[in-house]
C-alpha cells in the first residue's frame, strides 16, 4: 500500500514539473501582454492582429455607462472607456465573415465566448481600458486589465473578460 501512494505521489510531482516547464513560455508572454497592454487578434488560432493601449486609444473612443455585478452584490454603474470591439476588428483589417464565435482568453486562464452577432451590434461589445475615468490597472494591482472586454447590454456582466489577452474568431 505504501509503494502504491509513493508512486502516485511521484507521477504526480512529474505530471506538475513537467506541466509548468511547458506552460514557462506563456507566463512570459502573459505578463508582457500586462506590462505592455496589448491583445492579440487571432482567427481561427493564427495571429492577424496586434493592438496596444497607444493603437486604442487613437480610434474611436467613447464612454459607455454598463452594470457591474459582482458576486453577492447588487449591480453597479459605472462609465467605461473604450473602443467597440467591432470598430477594433476593422481597424485590424479582420474578416468577420464565416466566424460566428468569438473566444477571449484572459491572462488568469479564464475564457469567454461570445456570438459574431453578437459582437457586431452597435453598441454592444467593447475593448475598454478606462474606468470611471482612470486605467483598469493590472491583475497585479488589483485591476481589471489593462484591458477588459465589457458586453454593455449585459445586465449581470456574465460574459466580461478582464485582463484579456487574445481574442480569437472562429
Amino acid at each position: 500500500m505504501k509503494k502504491a501512494v509513493i508512486i502516485v505521489v511521484v507521477v504526480l510531482v512529474l505530471v506538475v514539473g513537467v506541466t509548468a516547464y511547458m506552460n514557462r513560455g506563456d507566463l512570459a508572454a502573459k505578463q508582457e501582454s500586462q506590462q505592455d497592454a496589448y491583445v492579440i487578434i487571432m482567427s481561427e488560432g493564427s495571429e492577424v492582429a496586434k493592438i496596444d493601449l497607444e493603437q486604442l486609444q487613437q480610434m474611436n473612443v467613447v464612454d459607455v455607462e454598463a452594470n457591474l455585478k459582482r458576486s453577492g452584490k447588487d449591480p453597479e454603474k459605472h462609465v467605461y472607456t473604450g473602443v467597440l470591439l467591432k470598430e477594433v476588428l476593422e481597424e485590424a483589417n479582420v474578416d468577420t465573415a464565416g466566424k460566428d464565435t468569438v473566444i477571449m482568453k484572459a491572462v488568469d486562464g479564464y475564457t469567454s465566448a461570445i456570438g459574431m452577432e453578437e459582437t457586431l451590434q452597435d453598441d454592444n461589445v467593447y475593448l475598454v481600458f478606462k474606468i470611471d475615468g482612470e486605467p483598469l490597472g493590472t491583475k497585479e494591482e488589483g485591476g481589471s486589465g489593462p484591458l477588459q472586454v465589457i458586453l454593455a447590454k449585459d445586465p449581470f456582466s456574465q460574459r466580461w473578460c478582464k485582463f484579456v489577452m487574445e481574442i480569437d474568431l472562429q
